[in-house]
């Protein structure tokens, strides 16, 4: 989808936020948009930047709303669809930043899904450079900038437990032991991702994947967590 300007209107439809509050924040400049002849206009492409990084910083709200919009229907999965057993270690070999974003990708790999490796690993350093990724409480979610069409057969998300932690640039200064590194063919699937993981992170799963004993039953723990979630929608 290219990533043409936006109407208020088309925007709040779009990421299901109130149309008043996002002119309220545009016109605080807390939102990325420019006044032409009277009337807002949003790009595509600095929205979805603006999504990314202020993801977690919304409130929870916002983050259901966005996934409400984002979803084809009240029921779609997007983790227990797109994580395999696979594209899941639990102990992985990693002491620093670099080599963390090496081992998602050599694990994404694993999956076979992987056309491109090379154009993964520099989208998601180049994702890093910009701002960490990283979130308070250890947790981090490496992803391209962009979605990434060519570079994987379909859309993934793997799951990572290093299990000492290394320095990721966490806002709290803590080390970042989980990490879930996701690469999405379209924006919908992308920031679907995002609010989904936001969602199913606020909350105790981050500590009960510390605790698992297996991969498997790490795939297990993500994909009943995020059935439950949807499950409240009902």
């Amino acid at each position: 989808m290219p990533y043409r300007n936006m109407t208020l209107a088309e925007l709040a439809r779009h990421i299901g936020m109130d149309a008043r509050e996002l002119q309220r924040l545009a016109r605080k400049g807390v939102l990325p948009g420019r006044l032409i002849g009277g009337q807002w206009r949003f790009n595509r492409f600095q929205m979805l930047d603006w999504l990314q990084r202020e993801m977690t910083n919304l409130e929870e709200r916002h983050i259901r709303n966005l996934d409400r919009a984002m979803s084809r229907s009240d029921t779609e999965t997007i983790i227990a669809d797109r994580l395999a057993t696979e594209g899941v270690d639990m102990n992985l070999a990693a002491r620093s930043r670099p080599s963390v974003l090496r081992e998602l990708v050599r694990l994404a790999e694993r999956t076979g899904l992987v056309y491109d490796a090379d154009e993964l690993l520099r989208a998601i350093e180049d994702r890093e450079s910009l701002a960490s990724t990283a979130l308070p409480g250890g947790i981090a979610f490496p992803h391209p900038r962009r979605p990434l069409p060519y570079a994987t057969a379909e859309s993934l998300i793997c799951l990572a437990r290093v299990p000492h932690g290394v320095p990721f640039g966490g806002p709290d200064r803590r080390l970042t032991d989980l990490f879930v590194f996701l690469c999405c063919h379209d924006e919908r699937e992308h920031l679907l991702a995002l609010a989904r993981l936001a969602l199913l992170f606020n909350g105790t799963l981050a500590e009960e994947l510390r605790e698992v004993a297996s991969d498997a039953e790490a795939v297990e723990l993500m994909i009943t967590t995020e059935r439950a979630l949807l499950a409240k929608r009902k």
